[in-house]
């Protein structure tokens, strides 16, 4: 069977044993017949997911710092994105931007965007009729989710910034359920990076309901609990936890690299986080912003690009990227997905099936 171009079969079964003198020399490498970025494709199923003339272009590049790391919100309406950058210094001082990107004729065009309420704007979802950013804060700012109008001037909403009066460490990723709760992660990668104080809280999950103002844990015991999103029927939560990574950039191939499934389940009318178990480890760096598409696969940024799993748990392809760890992205329309890859924004064309679940596109 001829696979399309960008396109290449892992050797599942070859690479189980690849060496009986374990230096691995002969392990399945990418990085010579994949040079530029492509599909690698673990599993047939894969190929329904990818169409059959998948693409993968770099539309945005900056150099001078990471300006493609977080959030990856896109608007239909107006066809515009929506993404902020990893850590660099400016002036002195560590800082974090955000981006607006927008298509025209084909060519995609970007605006930096300053918000001085939105202090370390890291993770990101479409609410309403704007967007909920994750803002870390910093020494005085306090770490919040924070609603922004998608128009200049932008205005900002805090929707909560504390635990019962204890200020969150620096939340990271967000998501909104059907029924209007907000769910988010809460490391302590702010602290870690000299920006945020000593935390008070452990690493948690939380779930917010704008509408009552009720707060709750949903879910402990994570050592840095990172992506969140739920499966196209909410019955499951995914969460991605990066310990192996740490803020200082150092990296422990001992601790989680995983991503994390809980059953959802009610009790006495209230959402309860049940059955945590391993649903997958990224092999490469770890897994960070996490996705599901319309059919249930799981889509995660991780050191060599997007993994995805079936829903059952198993690699069945990765979007190869050759430059560092993929932070985030999202699904665009009829197929896209946007890719943010700290000094580079990809798109990836994959199949017109091949929608997000977020948006239904």
């Amino acid at each position: 069977m001829s696979l399309p171009d960008l396109c290449q079969r892992y050797p599942r079964l070859q690479n189980a044993a690849s060496s009986s003198t374990g230096d691995h020399k002969s392990f399945f490498d990418p990085k010579a017949s994949l040079q530029g970025g492509g599909f690698i494709i673990y599993d047939d199923t894969f190929l329904d997911v990818l169409g059959v003339s998948p693409e993968l272009e770099v539309i945005l590049e900056n150099q001078d710092y990471p300006f493609a790391h977080e959030a990856g919100i896109y608007i239909p309406s107006t066809d515009e994105y929506f993404f902020t950058s990893n850590i660099f210094i400016k002036n002195g001082m560590k800082c974090l931007s955000m981006t607006r990107a927008w298509r025209r004729d084909g060519k995609f065009n970007t605006e930096d965007i300053e918000i001085r309420e939105m202090a370390m704007a890291n993770g990101g979802v479409n609410y309403r009729d704007g967007f909920i950013f994750c803002v870390m804060g910093d020494h005085s700012v306090k770490s919040a989710l924070v609603y922004m109008e998608p128009r200049a001037p932008y205005q900002t909403t805090v929707l909560v910034d504390n635990y019962h009066g204890k200020p969150f460490n620096s939340v990271n990723d967000v998501v909104v359920h059907s029924d209007g709760s907000i769910w988010f992660t809460d490391p302590i990668y702010g602290a870690e990076l000299g920006i945020r104080p000593r935390p008070e809280l452990p690493n948690q999950v939380y779930r917010f309901d704008p509408r009552s103002g009720d707060i709750r844990v949903v879910a402990d015991g994570l050592g840095r609990p990172n992506g969140i999103c739920f499966a196209p029927d909410e019955k499951t939560v995914y969460v991605t936890d990066t310990d192996a990574g740490h803020g200082d950039g150092t990296y422990d191939p001992l601790r989680p690299a995983t991503i994390y499934a809980y059953d959802v389940i009610f009790r006495h009318g209230s959402p309860f986080l049940a059955n945590k178990h391993l649903f997958a480890m990224a092999d490469v760096g770890f897994p960070d912003g996490i996705k599901c598409d319309t059919a249930g696969n799981v889509y995660s940024g991780c050191g060599d690009g997007i993994h995805v799993w079936s829903p059952g748990g198993v690699l069945i392809g990765k979007i190869y990227l050759p430059d560092a760890q993929v932070g985030n992205f999202c699904f665009g329309p009829e197929g896209e997905m946007f890719i943010l890859n700290e000094h580079k924004v990809w798109r990836a064309k994959l199949g017109p099936n091949t929608r997000g679940a977020l948006l239904k596109m």
